[in-house]
């Protein structure tokens, strides 16, 4: 059922570039549907917005005052849900808490040989809107992943929208939202939602950021209003890749890809090993326990089109490979990994050892679980504290000072042909 592939294959290159090319974009014709509710959600607000939830949410008696969740029903599912979860949800925020303060940047400032004063201060945006997904799965995950940082950095209005097909809201993701702080929430999905936080309707406030989450029309949504609001990154498929020393127990690295797998049909898992046996072994077990997996159609269909277990040299080859890849997640399932981790360049969160699953940091280890995706591992990070902040340069100069500042700035202008520039700067030279 999964794709095998060895790097002594005479075509394995090419293979393997096809498989680094593949990727979902956004039709034509999804692009016009989101344009056009990013439009009519600008134009009617509210009155759109209820138009898109009825037609999309099925949810056919709903008002506008049914849109937001009043904060009191959030308090309340913190007492609806079991003891051990909410217990579980409290523990989780503490450690992404404590993982997260470590992130904070803080103003800084210094003085230079001529006097003049440089700085940086740094301040948390205003607002931000959190997207969680609704659909095939509730994630209280994502809200926690999501807001806790922005409250680390200090974020003083939160925006919580979650599509709540049929009105049915899910308990536990409103308990995450209470016990994470969330500010406000707001029953509304799709690309209407991300339209909402990025121009305000009557009901919903416009924030300055969107992160968070969603499906193609969610990311498309994200893509085309960025400019007007920021947004944290545009999120394909989860990923997974696995290195293993052939070391390790095959159920748990068919469970590891498994894990992966049930997100979606178009989530994909790499394992990449130079111990074929083992990789016959994984085979197995994966043949073995599927049938027994609850999401078992999403997880064959995963595993069937986009899993693949790669056979390479050794480890050093493995190694390179996964830098091409630049995964969402790499496991490094070996005896040593503290001796092989600094090799990788490129990936949104390293897991390292046979024991430390990746699903661990999906909830409770502490460090972000949204991480780049689709290869973009290579230039951008997981979410942090620092999104959620911005940096202001700080420059004072003296009588004193300004004056090699100002004959330099002079020089540079008047050789731009900017003579405005110029003499702004030569004006502080007469004083």
């Amino acid at each position: 059922m999964i794709r095998r592939l060895d790097t002594e294959q005479a075509d394995f290159e090419q293979q393997f570039e096809q498989l680094l090319a593949a990727g979902s974009e956004p039709d034509a014709e999804l692009i016009s549907t989101v344009q056009d509710i990013i439009r009519a959600v600008r134009e009617r607000g509210d009155e759109a917005l209820l138009d898109y939830t009825r037609q999309f949410d099925r949810r056919e008696a709903v008002t506008i005052p049914d849109l937001e969740i009043p904060n009191e029903t959030l308090a309340q599912a913190v007492e609806q849900i079991p003891a051990g979860l909410k217990q579980a949800l409290q523990e989780s925020i503490t450690r992404i808490r404590d993982y997260h303060e470590k992130q904070k940047q803080v103003s800084w400032e210094y003085q230079d040989a001529d006097g003049t004063t440089l700085g940086q201060q740094v301040t948390p945006l205003d607002s931000v809107g959190v997207y969680v997904p609704g659909g095939k799965a509730a994630y209280p995950s994502s809200v926690l992943m999501n807001v806790v940082p922005a409250k680390v950095a200090g974020v003083p209005e939160i925006v919580m929208v979650v599509p709540c097909p049929g009105g049915e809201m899910n308990p536990v993701v409103l308990a995450a939202a209470s016990l994470a702080g969330v500010d406000r929430a707001f029953s509304i999905g799709g690309a209407q939602a991300v339209a909402a936080l990025a121009y305000g309707t009557e009901s919903v406030p416009r924030v300055d950021k969107i992160v968070g989450p969603g499906n193609i029309y969610v990311a498309t949504a994200k893509r085309m209003v960025f400019g007007i609001t920021g947004i944290d990154m545009i999120a394909g498929p989860s990923e997974v890749l696995i290195i293993s020393d052939g070391g390790g127990d095959p159920d748990w690295t068919a469970m590891d890809m498994f894990a992966q797998s049930e997100h979606d049909e178009d989530a994909s898992a790499l394992l990449l090993c130079p111990d074929k046996d083992f990789l016959d072994r994984v085979e197995s077990s994966i043949n073995q326990l599927l049938p027994d997996m609850e999401r078992a159609g999403i997880i064959e269909a995963s595993i069937k089109n986009h899993g693949v277990m790669i056979r390479t040299r050794d480890l050093d080859e493995a190694i390179a490979l996964a830098n091409r890849v630049a995964p969402e997640h790499l496991e490094l399932a070996m005896a040593d990994p503290e001796n092989w981790y600094r090799k990788i360049r490129h990936a949104g969160a390293i897991f390292m050892g046979h024991f430390t699953a990746e699903v661990l940091g999906d909830y409770c280890a502490g460090p972000n679980h949204v991480l780049p995706t689709a290869r973009t591992a290579r230039f951008s990070s997981p979410l942090g504290v620092y999104d959620f902040q911005k940096r202001s340069s700080i420059i004072q100069c003296t009588a004193d000072s300004v004056h090699p500042l100002a004959a330099t700035a002079s020089t540079m202008a008047r050789a731009e042909g900017l003579t405005a520039h110029a003499r702004s700067a030569e004006y502080r030279l007469k004083k």
